[in-house]
């Protein structure tokens, strides 16, 4: 089985040493460490890291993140997972419409506020 460092992992993911430590603090990654006490990360590690990071990307919290892949340990079938996934993904899009409709109405006030600008600015000229 082959194991990569901690250097490998932050250049691999283009991440840092901190990150990947709090990673570990919180229960997301889980790496064993040689007598010498460096952390080995495992291809499971590398695998975990891809999802957090692919969860990130898609505005998932760390917790929703952790949540969503220790369901796999809990149920190997995947469903309870893709159960979880989908309800996460779900609330996320709520909340990107949520965001799309207060950006729609920020827009359209600014656009009221310019017309008026631009109208106050042609009487006094």
């Amino acid at each position: 089985m082959k194991f990569y460092s901690i250097r490998e992992m932050t250049k691999e993911f283009n991440t840092t040493h901190r990150t990947l430590r709090y990673y570990e603090e919180i229960g997301l990654l889980m790496p064993t460490y040689t007598e010498s006490g460096r952390r080995k990360y495992s291809q499971k590690d590398c695998t975990r890291l891809y999802l957090i990071q692919r969860g990130k990307n898609l505005g998932f919290h760390l917790q929703e993140i952790k949540e969503m892949i220790d369901l796999f340990m809990i149920d190997r079938t995947g469903e309870k997972q893709l159960q979880k996934t989908i309800e996460y993904g779900n609330q996320k899009i709520r909340e990107l419409d949520k965001k799309i409709n207060d950006l729609i109405q920020l827009k359209e006030e600014i656009m009221r506020i310019k017309s008026n600008l631009e109208r106050n600015l042609l009487e006094i000229e």
